[in-house]
């Protein structure tokens, strides 16, 4: 997403960025790593059954985002900007509902983080790339990955919008067998699930209204407190200890991927500011 908004400013403005240059030489390759493994050891802490609540909640608050908001495009940047945490969740589960009674399943787990790192490395050193030579590469036209950039690059955001969707997609049918086994198999399951579900329901159109009002990171910090807050309510009710310590730590996981994502989500800000401008002119010139 990083590369994607740094070429469309590079098209528009058609002037060198050096805000990007610099926040690419402050986030190091020791900073990425970092977080790379903090998110590892977070998601191996946190069970099948919460991952597969959390993915089946994402799932439904996008649902819910897309049927309620009128800026379709503006709010798929944000849930991918918000999905970070939750897509790790669907991995994880998927892997676990794969993987049951395989004799074998921590190396399969251990081969997903292996090409997890091979694929981060490759993404920060594309932004690294980008973000010192793009500007004079498009312009020279000498290097290979900036010229296949300037010619394809706008499909970059088209590309992830459709594998996070492949991803929840399949994680979804494993999300909803786990939660069947664990949750709603037992006598009168649905009779308690209803009600929450509807509950849910309500709080997924509160948090678009709440959107609606704020501006800025508070939005994306806002709806994690509110949305993994029912959830740890949820866990209370229904769930084991276990299960709520594994909700707690889906904070520490939230705040690991959405702290570094400011940028992009001031990225996103930008576009829809420019974008409610853009359509207040028209407005008033019609």
């Amino acid at each position: 997403m990083r590369v994607y908004n740094f070429i469309q400013t590079c098209i528009d403005s058609e002037t060198d960025n050096g805000d990007a240059r610099e926040s690419s030489s402050a986030v190091g390759r020791f900073r990425a790593a970092l977080q790379f493994w903090s998110l590892t050891v977070l998601l191996s802490l946190v069970g099948s059954r919460v991952s597969s609540l959390i993915v089946l909640e994402f799932s439904l608050r996008a649902i819910g985002v897309f049927f309620l908001s009128s800026y379709m495009f503006l709010c798929v940047d944000l849930l991918l900007i918000q999905c970070q945490f939750s897509l790790g969740c669907s991995l994880t589960c998927t892997l676990d509902f794969l993987h049951q009674g395989a004799p074998h399943s921590s190396l399969g787990l251990f081969l997903a983080a292996a090409l997890s790192w091979a694929l981060a490395n490759y993404s920060h050193d594309l932004w690294n790339h980008v973000a010192r030579l793009y500007p004079l590469h498009s312009r020279e036209r000498y290097c290979g990955k900036c010229i296949t950039l300037l010619t394809s690059g706008h499909t970059i955001l088209a590309s992830l919008q459709r594998a996070v969707l492949k991803a929840f997609a399949v994680a979804a049918v494993a999300s909803t067998a786990t939660v069947y086994d664990h949750f709603l198999s037992q006598k009168d399951a649905l009779k308690f699930w209803t009600p929450l579900t509807l509950c849910y329901t309500m709080l997924v159109v509160y948090i678009q209204e709440e959107q609606h009002r704020q501006t800025g990171p508070e939005v994306l910090l806002h709806t994690v407190v509110v949305r993994l807050g029912a959830l740890l309510v949820l866990m209370l009710t229904v769930g084991t200890w276990s299960d709520v310590l594994q909700v707690l730590t889906t904070f520490f996981g939230e705040a690991v991927c959405l702290l570094p994502s400011q940028d992009l989500l001031q990225a996103v800000l930008k576009v829809c500011v420019n974008h409610f401008f853009c359509q207040k002119t028209a407005f008033t010139d019609t």
